[in-house]
């Protein structure tokens, strides 16, 4: 599986949201091929899931892969509960731990 993290211009937001989705994965103990890139380049890259802000996510349902789209770069829950929903991974419940 490859995950494309995309942000509009420079790299730094996406970069940001490729390292912390490198330590979701690990969580869930999920292998995948992760990189980021600007929107511009995105569309020579083949990817089964692409990751963006809400801002540019029109342009990545464009791309042919599944796309999540982030309200908020930083906010590690969203993006773990939005990962598990396209990875088909069930999160643990309130009190409850990810068995190993």
């Amino acid at each position: 599986m490859k995950i494309l993290v995309c942000c509009s211009g420079g790299l730094d937001s996406s970069s940001i949201i490729e390292v912390n989705i490198k330590k979701i994965l690990k969580e869930f103990e999920v292998e995948a091929q992760v990189d980021h890139t600007d929107l511009s380049s995105a569309s020579s890259i083949k990817a089964d899931v692409y990751v963006g802000t809400r801002e540019i996510v029109g342009q990545l349902l464009c791309l042919g892969g599944r796309v999540i789209s982030l309200n908020n770069i930083i906010d590690m829950k969203e993006l773990r509960d939005k990962l598990s929903v396209v990875l088909q991974i069930p999160l643990p419940l309130p009190g409850e731990e990810i068995s190993s």
